[in-house]
């Protein structure tokens, strides 16, 4: 299962982001569930591009197979730009999430207090 949560601050601006698992797919299974993986993947990759080359705003990131998570400095969270490239993801994954329920767990949450 690939799980991914978005996270608002106390302000209702979308702060992080965090993916992790896979799709786990038979062996017997068509390529279409590894597609699924793939495409939350890439959904997530541009955002990070969107967000450090098209915004041009610093964000800090863990990244390794099967886990990745983002997260925008309070400085940033207002500029049109990077709201725009957080609701997008969020929206792509949330309708994946939609189609392939029982391979992907979309959830939106309010950070944790530090």
């Amino acid at each position: 299962m690939l799980t991914v949560t978005f996270y608002e601050d106390s302000r209702h601006r979308l702060s992080s982001f965090v993916g992790t698992g896979h799709v786990e797919i038979a062996e017997t299974s068509s390529d279409e569930y590894s597609l699924v993986c793939a495409a939350v993947s890439a959904i997530m990759q541009a955002a990070r591009l969107g967000l450090e080359r098209v915004a041009a705003v610093p964000v800090d990131v863990h990244q390794e197979r099967g886990d990745m998570h983002l997260r925008i400095a309070h400085a940033h969270r207002d500029e049109p730009s990077v709201a725009a490239i957080m609701r997008t993801a969020e929206l792509a994954v949330e309708q994946i999430a939609l189609q392939y329920p029982q391979h992907v767990s979309f959830r939106r949450q309010f950070e944790p207090e530090p």
